[in-house]
């Protein structure tokens, strides 16, 4: 599947919990979501498994990747295209070993000294954040603010897709800042209608 990062999905299990996460996701994928992220921090692997197969499932008929976040036995026992790991999540040559080199790899990257230490040749994209301080993760690094994140974004090797608080008022100004493409969670999940909530995207368009 192409690495289309512009507009970003990742799942938040007590946002979706009124609507269902698949119904969520099937109805942010018709509103443009280009990639989801399953998250769910709570959750044992083996509860997170059939979850990702159901989302899976769900995205089938669409070109739309699924990654999983942190989890490399769900990545791998569910067939999701992808794993996103933090700087504390395992090393990047072990899950790419056990992906293949097939499979999506992303790292969140947070400052210029992980930057400098990233590995290229095994990684597909970076995640830039927190731009803002963002309840969905409290114990985030400090926020980048849009200077911070494109002084990243700028020195980045690999694609860049920027993570923290972001709404779509914030759309035009993260794609200034060099990234190519931004991730949500609250203001796509959190709202009662996520496919029009996807679509109050329009200014952001995948950097060639």
């Amino acid at each position: 599947m192409r690495l289309d990062l512009s507009l970003y999905l990742v799942t938040d299990p007590e946002l979706c919990a009124e609507r269902g996460l698949e119904a969520t996701v099937l109805a942010a994928v018709k509103g443009g979501v280009s990639m989801v992220q399953l998250r769910d921090k709570q959750a044992s692997d083996a509860e997170l498994i059939p979850v990702a197969r159901r989302l899976k499932a769900v995205l089938a008929s669409s070109s739309v990747p699924l990654l999983v976040n942190d989890r490399l036995e769900v990545a791998l026992a569910s067939g999701a295209d992808g794993l996103h790991i933090g700087q504390d999540d395992g090393e990047v040559s072990e899950a790419r070993s056990a992906l293949g080199s097939e499979a999506m790899l992303g790292l969140s990257v947070q400052t210029a000294q992980q930057l400098a230490g990233i590995d290229v040749e095994r990684l597909d994209y970076l995640g830039l954040g927190p731009v803002f301080a963002t309840p969905s993760k409290r114990d985030h690094a400090a926020p980048l603010g849009f200077d911070g994140l494109a002084a990243l974004a700028g020195a980045s090797p690999l694609p860049t897709v920027a993570i923290g608080g972001l709404k779509a008022e914030h759309a035009a100004v993260v794609q200034r800042a060099g990234v190519n493409g931004m991730a949500v969670i609250s203001a796509i999940c959190g709202t009662p209608d996520p496919q029009a909530a996807a679509r109050a995207f329009p200014s952001f368009r995948q950097r060639g």
